[in-house]
């Protein structure tokens, strides 16, 4: 596939998410190398969307370990269980922050951020890595960002 995305603005987030995930699919199909398609990933979502940050956290031992990602600089490691990505690891479920000041344990990467989604990455039923997607708005993500970044993460190969 080309390396261009058609890029579609609007107040859908439903309709983004659906023009976006077949060409996130087009973009990994065939590549064996998780690293290329996670950097891809996440720059096609930031092209998209625009969020302040978005990246994946790959567990390497008792830590998650920063991997690709688009946005200001970001903590490199985080423990099991500490902030909203740790304890996404921990539960392997997602998180949905309204208000990332009110979570307990909060790792402040960016002053920035204001809301917060987090998606494990489950194979084998083991979490292998967690999608960050941090915005400057509060409550910005929901149910529409949970199901599409949910697919997303299946194209997944680790």
């Amino acid at each position: 596939m080309a390396e261009d995305l058609k890029i579609i603005k609007g107040e859908n987030k439903e309709e983004q998410y659906q023009s976006l995930f077949p060409q996130i699919e087009a973009l990994i199909k065939g590549e064996p190398d998780l690293i290329a398609n996670l950097g891809n990933i996440t720059a096609a979502l930031k092209e998209q969307f625009g969020w302040l940050w978005v990246g994946f956290y790959l567990v390497k031992e008792d830590e998650l370990v920063l991997g690709p990602f688009q946005g200001p600089v970001a903590c490199t490691r985080i423990r099991r269980g500490k902030g909203v990505c740790g304890t996404a690891w921990a539960q392997a479920k997602t998180l949905i922050v309204d208000d990332v000041d009110a979570f307990p344990g909060h790792i402040a990467c960016s002053s920035i951020s204001r809301s917060e989604i987090v998606l494990p990455v489950i194979r084998d039923g083991n979490v292998v890595a967690v999608l960050d997607v941090d915005s400057e708005e509060p409550a910005y993500f929901d149910q529409t960002d949970e199901l599409y970044l949910g697919k997303i993460i299946g194209l997944i190969n680790p």
